[in-house]
């Protein structure tokens, strides 16, 4: 038979389901994959219900209903100042992801240069090779996740035609730092390049801090794409409801690929998103604060138990150093062996970067996802306590 895409045949299972069906067979909590184990807020859900009966169910408009676009552009404006016109400036797609890859599809040609900080969520590069791009990686490390600002000036060159920046970062929990930003911004309008910003944990920063889109920087608006994601600002990781903000000049560009890949997304999920995005700031702050404890709950544990936990500045991951536990093996070996031995499943660290010659990446790192209920993460702390015990 005749082979298939050369590009995504030599991708293999993703390690978040090899882990998730390692922990189903061996009945261990998961605390690998990314999402939250409640319902999401109650009255959002409850306009999705009402939404559906007394609204029509047909196609909405490509570009999403305008109750979400004008919530779109009027949060962007009440958090960061930014001002977008909902008409030509806001794209409502089915998730992040899809969003992701309309702006890629959009904006890239075969041998276009991207650069990007490892390491990465999984579907970056994918989507970048098929659409032909040359990768430029740049790669932060653990316990700090220090910016290497020289790397990334030489990552950039005439051939760049964008950055791709997950601020804050999936899987390192790292928020970047104005300063970093500012860093960033200048390399980005050096080179007349654009600036694709997954920014979805936008409102799960931690300790006093404050999200800022490298769209709000100076010079930076009429280059930068801004995606956000209801799943994440809502706890509703299924409804896959995303939005991109970007100069309208930008955002045609992309919708010319949306409307050949899902070209909409279900119009009652977007108009209980839109009420969402106008409740109050006590509920932005909650999230915040909520997961914030959460944080320090499974933090707490494990530095209690021995492991040696990473800076968590964002999002829903912890990372853990294991070398203190006496474990002489790598992460992706850790991460089986608590699945199998102590009933925890976790995700290996290394597993988010690229193989490059002559330079391993760091394997000694598990990275547990903490947006869960309290006794969830409070059980999934007593096993690993218990083994560790044992195991000494």
């Amino acid at each position: 038979m005749k082979p298939f895409n050369r590009i995504l045949s030599g991708y293999g299972t993703t390690i978040f389901e090899v882990m998730s069906r390692l922990a189903i067979e061996h009945n261990s909590i998961n605390l690998g994959q990314g999402f939250p184990d409640g319902n999401g807020p109650d009255d959002v859900r409850r306009v999705a219900a009402a939404s559906l009966e007394d609204r029509p169910n047909q196609y909405p408009p490509m570009m999403g209903v305008p109750e979400l676009r004008q919530a779109v552009a009027a949060h962007d404006r009440r958090f960061y100042g930014l001002d977008y016109d909902w008409q030509s400036e806001v794209m409502v797609g089915s998730g992040a992801t899809e969003v992701l890859n309309d702006c890629i599809m959009g904006l890239v040609n075969p041998g276009d240069e991207v650069v990007l900080i490892e390491p990465l969520y999984d579907s970056y590069l994918p989507i970048l090779r098929l659409a032909g791009a040359v990768p430029k990686l740049v790669r932060i490390e653990p316990p700090d996740w220090t910016l290497p600002r020289e790397e990334l000036a030489r990552a950039f060159s005439e051939r760049t035609k964008l950055l791709l920046l997950n601020n804050p970062q999936n899987p390192t929990a790292k928020v970047f730092s104005a300063e970093e930003l500012g860093f960033i911004a200048d390399l980005v309008k050096r080179h007349d390049a654009y600036a694709i910003c997954d920014e979805v944990y936008e409102h799960i920063v931690f300790d006093g801090r404050r999200h800022v889109p490298l769209a709000s920087l100076p010079g930076m608006r009429e280059r930068t794409l801004r995606i956000a994601s209801a799943g994440k600002t809502f706890s509703l990781t299924g409804w896959k409801v995303g939005y991109v903000t970007a100069d309208r000049g930008l955002l045609q560009a992309v919708a010319k690929a949306h409307q050949f890949v899902t070209f909409t997304t279900a119009p009652n999920l977007q108009r209980a998103v839109a009420y969402g995005l106008a409740k109050d700031d006590a509920y932005f702050d909650g999230l915040a604060a909520e997961m914030q404890a959460k944080r320090d709950r499974i933090r707490d544990a494990l530095e209690r138990i021995g492991f040696r936990t990473a800076p968590c500045e964002g999002t829903y991951f912890l990372n853990a150093d294991f070398r203190p536990l006496g474990f002489q093996g790598s992460d992706i070996e850790f991460c089986r062996h608590i699945t199998v031995e102590a009933g925890v499943t976790a995700v290996p660290v290394s597993a988010f970067y690229q193989p490059e010659a002559g330079r391993e990446a760091p394997a000694h790192f598990a990275r547990f996802c903490f947006c869960k209920q309290d006794q969830v993460l409070d059980a999934a702390a007593e096993r690993l306590e218990r083994h560790f015990r044992r195991a000494a």
